[in-house]
């Protein structure tokens, strides 16, 4: 019998381990941005929304920019179980970058440093879910392609004319 209540612990440990992120939702007229609280869906360029432990719904961005501060950041108020941002290959156009195209983060491809600006007017990060879109996109706007781990967090935390004024970090 301990042997039987030993293994359903440890089994329940393992599934607790392996729990799987949230599913993204649908970004709605009340999604409103964490930083500034302004609704995120009257801004410009991709959006994003990050699930938090302990929260019941995700904390949305309405520039991609922030959305990185707040990841690459020091200070956080929980862990983050999910981190899924806007596929700008899916959007109907930077005006409207769609309402549940969302991928995750770690899979996309980041355009930065192209001449674009975000939903609060300061330059922007791109994310597409297709590599192919992103070389693309750096094509016509400029800028690199880069992995979210490659994104400097200096590039997210320093003040945008600092940043941005410069080439975008090796």
């Amino acid at each position: 019998m301990k042997r039987l209540l030993l293994a359903t612990l440890l089994l329940a440990a393992c599934k607790e381990e392996t729990a799987q992120a949230p599913d993204p939702i649908a970004m709605t007229a009340d999604a409103l941005s964490h930083f500034c609280l302004m609704q995120v869906d009257s801004h410009p360029g991709p959006k994003a929304q990050i699930h938090l432990k302990g929260l019941p719904e995700p904390i949305f961005f309405a520039q991609m920019r922030d959305a990185l501060a707040y990841v690459k950041g020091p200070e956080r108020d929980a862990d983050i179980l999910a981190f899924y941002v806007s596929d700008m290959g899916a959007a109907e156009s930077w005006q409207s970058p769609g309402i549940d195209n969302w991928v995750a983060a770690q899979t996309v491809s980041f355009v930065v440093g192209a001449d674009v600006s975000g939903g609060m007017g300061a330059p922007e990060i791109v994310p597409f879910a297709d590599p192919a879109a992103a070389e693309d996109f750096a094509a016509r706007k400029g800028g690199r392609v880069m992995s979210l781990s490659e994104i400097p967090a200096e590039l997210v935390l320093a003040p945008v004319d600092v940043i941005f004024n410069e080439e975008a970090p090796t």
